[in-house]
């Protein structure tokens, strides 16, 4: 190998190791740490994740949610129907063809 072309090569990966490294915390930060949630939050999550489900705000019955967002504590507690700080599990797509339903919190 010349050396231009070995100098070449370095130089192109020391760009990618730092543009990489750069990219890495971004990643991280959408993340969330789950090791203090409650149980159910992250059977939640994990079900979320495995079969592609995503939170439906405002469409919950009384008392049969899988969890909120600051209202309650967590799952079969939402104290109304319709609520709009409650969510159930939907696969991805649903939420938007239910009436009242929404992706956020309300």
């Amino acid at each position: 190998m010349s050396r231009s072309a070995l100098t070449i090569s370095s130089l192109s990966a020391a760009i990618g190791v730092a543009l990489a490294m750069q990219a890495a915390p971004g990643q991280a930060q959408g993340m969330k740490d789950m090791s203090g949630m409650p149980q159910i939050v992250k059977d939640n999550m994990a079900r979320m994740a495995q079969n592609k489900l995503e939170k439906c705000y405002g469409i919950n019955a009384m008392a049969k949610n899988d969890c909120a967002e600051g209202a309650h504590s967590c799952a079969g507690q939402a104290s109304q129907a319709r609520d709009p700080k409650s969510f159930v599990l939907l696969p991805a797509g649903d939420c938007s063809k239910i009436s009242g339903g929404m992706l956020k919190a309300g």
